[in-house]
C-alpha cells in the first residue's frame, strides 16, 4: 500500500525529479496530507519538565517566495522549451526528410541505394548515441550543457552542408556524395543525442499532464512560422533550372543557431549523482535486459520498431512523385508546407487527448495514419492525379506525432532517473529495422514500389495491433518502473 500511494502520488506530482517514494512524507499513506484522527495527549504545563523545548515557527513567507519562485521558472522552462521546438521546426522544414533531403541527394548522386542509405543514417544517429551516451546524459549534473553542445554542433554541422552544396552549384565533384553523407551521418549522431538530452529535460522541468500541452504548442507555431517561411522562400529557390539548395541550408542553420541561443535561457537545478558511469558494449547488455524486465516497454518497443519501418520510405515518396508521376520541382515547396500543416493540425488534438486521457489513444490513431501514406501514394500513382499527391504528406506528417507520443509514453513508464536508459534503448528500436533502408531502396529499383510500400504498411498495422495490449499508465497505480526496480 505504501508504495502504490507513492505511486499515485509521483503520477500526480510529476514536476520533480526526485523519486517517486519521496513525494509521500513518513507517516503519510495515501491520506491526501490529512492524518487519520488520533487522541491527543494532555499538555503538560509550560514550566514543568516534561514541557517540550520552544521551537520557532517556519518562515511561512519564504517558503510561498520558494514556491512562487519555482513555479515561475516552470513556467519560464515550458515557454523556452516550447520556443526552442518552434525555432527548430522552422528552421528544419528547409531540410524535411521526407521530400528536400532526397531531392538534395539525387542532385548530388541519384541511385537508389545512396538515396537508401538516409534513413539508415538518420536512425543510426538517433540509436547508437543515445544508447551509448544515456548513462553520461542521466549523470551529468545540468543536462542542459548537453543540450546546448549539441544544438551548437548541429548549427555548425548544416552550415557545413550549405558550404559544401554552394560549391555544388558550380559542378558536382565525384567526392561530394561522400563527404555530404559524412556531414550528415555527423550531424544525426548530434540530434540523437540532443533529442535525448531534450527528452530527459522535459522529464526533468515539464510535468506530465503538460507534455502534451508541451507537444500541442510548439508543433501548432511551428507549423506556423515553418509554413509562411516555407511559403515565402521556397518559391524563390526552387527552381528547376539550378535549384538554390545551399541557401535553403543556411536558413536552417540560422534557426538552430536561435534555438542555441534559447537553450542559456533554461533554468535548471544541479543533480547530485555519485554513481559510477557505464560505457562501452555494456550499455547494449542494459538495454537488452531492460527489455527482458519491463513488459509493458517491452510492448512499447516493439510498436515503436513496427512504426519505424515506416520511415524507411521517406526518401522514396518524393522520388514516385517527381519521377514517377512527372510532377514538377516546385511541389516540392507545396509538399514540405502540406507535411508542416498536417503535422500542426494533428498536434491539437494529441495533445490536447494526451494530456487528458494518455497517449496510448493518441498513439493509436497516429499509427493508422502513417500506415495509410503508402497505401494513398499508390492509390493517386494508379490513379494518375498528380495534383493530389500531396496528401501523401500530412500523413507523413505524423511521424513526429508518432516519436514525441512514444518518448512521452516511455516517460511515464519508469523514474526520471531511468529516463535518459529507457529512452536511449527506444530510441534503438525504433531504429532497428532502419538498417535494411538501402535494400528497400534496391528492392524499388528492382521490382517496384507497390509490392514494398504495401509491406511497409503491413509491418506498421502489426505494431498498431500491439498497442492494443498496452496499459495507459495513468490507469494503473503498479506502473513498471515499480515492477522492474532493483
Amino acid at each position: 500500500m505504501k508504495k502504490d500511494a507513492s505511486t499515485a502520488r509521483y503520477l500526480l506530482n510529476p514536476g520533480t525529479h526526485r523519486s517517486a517514494a519521496a513525494l509521500v512524507p513518513a507517516g503519510n499513506h495515501g491520506y491526501n496530507g490529512r492524518m487519520p484522527p488520533t487522541a491527543s495527549p494532555p499538555e503538560p504545563h509550560p514550566g514543568s519538565a516534561s514541557a517540550p523545548a520552544q521551537v520557532d515557527p517556519p518562515d511561512v513567507d519564504a517558503t510561498t517566495a520558494a514556491a512562487a519562485s519555482g513555479a515561475e521558472h516552470t513556467t519560464r522552462n515550458f515557454i523556452v522549451l516550447a520556443g526552442y521546438q518552434i525555432a527548430m521546426r522552422t528552421g528544419w522544414i528547409f531540410k524535411t526528410e521526407s521530400v528536400i533531403m532526397p531531392a538534395v541527394l539525387d542532385f548530388v548522386a541519384g541511385q537508389g541505394w545512396i538515396r537508401g542509405l538516409l534513413p539508415l543514417l538518420n536512425r543510426f544517429g538517433h540509436s547508437i548515441p543515445p544508447l551509448l551516451m544515456a548513462q553520461r546524459v542521466k549523470h551529468a549534473p545540468q543536462k542542459k550543457r548537453v543540450f546546448f553542445a549539441t544544438t551548437a554542433l548541429m548549427t555548425m554541422l548544416i552550415v557545413a552542408m550549405a558550404v559544401l552544396l554552394a560549391g555544388a552549384q558550380r559542378a558536382v565533384a565525384w567526392w561530394m556524395p561522400a563527404i555530404f553523407l559524412a556531414i550528415y551521418t555527423a550531424f544525426f549522431v548530434c540530434i540523437g543525442v540532443n533529442h535525448l538530452a531534450f527528452n530527459t529535460l522535459q522529464g526533468k522541468l515539464v510535468q506530465t499532464i503538460r507534455r502534451g500541452r508541451l507537444l500541442m504548442v510548439a508543433n501548432v507555431l511551428g507549423s506556423i512560422t515553418a509554413v509562411l517561411s516555407a511559403f515565402y522562400l521556397l518559391p524563390i529557390w526552387l527552381d528547376a533550372q539550378s535549384p538554390r539548395y545551399d541557401m535553403l541550408f543556411f536558413v536552417a542553420g540560422g534557426m538552430f543557431a536561435l534555438s542555441t541561443l534559447l537553450v542559456t535561457l533554461l533554468v535548471e537545478q544541479r543533480d547530485d549523482h555519485r554513481e559510477t558511469v557505464g560505457v562501452g558494449i555494456r550499455v547494449f547488455s542494459d538495454a537488452r535486459q531492460l527489455l527482458r524486465r519491463d513488459r509493458q516497454f517491452r510492448r512499447l518497443a516493439f510498436v515503436g520498431a513496427m512504426f519505424g519501418a515506416s520511415m524507411m520510405l521517406f526518401p522514396h515518396y518524393q522520388r514516385l512523385g517527381l519521377h514517377e508521376m512527372r510532377l514538377d520541382l516546385k511541389n516540392l515547396m507545396l509538399w514540405v508546407v502540406i507535411q508542416n500543416i498536417g503535422t500542426g493540425l494533428f498536434s491539437i488534438p494529441a495533445g490536447i487527448v494526451a494530456d487528458r486521457r494518455g497517449n496510448r489513444i493518441v498513439l493509436q490513431v497516429a499509427l493508422l495514419g502513417v500506415a495509410s501514406a503508402p497505401i494513398v501514394a499508390l492509390l493517386l500513382r494508379q490513379a494518375n492525379v498528380g495534383v493530389w499527391f500531396c496528401l501523401v504528406f500530412p500523413l507523413v506528417g505524423l511521424t513526429p506525432v508518432v516519436i514525441r507520443t512514444l518518448q512521452n509514453f516511455t516517460l511515464e513508464l519508469c523514474e526520471p532517473a531511468d529516463h535518459p536508459r529507457y529512452l536511449g534503448t527506444l530510441g534503438l528500436c525504433v531504429s532497428l529495422p532502419l538498417f535494411l533502408s538501402p535494400v528497400v531502396g534496391l528492392l524499388i529499383d528492382w521490382i517496384g514500389f507497390g509490392i514494398v510500400f504495401m509491406g511497409i504498411c503491413l509491418v506498421v498495422l502489426i505494431g498498431w495491433v500491439i498497442t492494443l495490449r498496452l496499459q495507459e499508465p495513468r490507469d494503473h497505480v503498479n506502473v513498471s518502473f515499480l515492477q522492474t526496480s532493483d
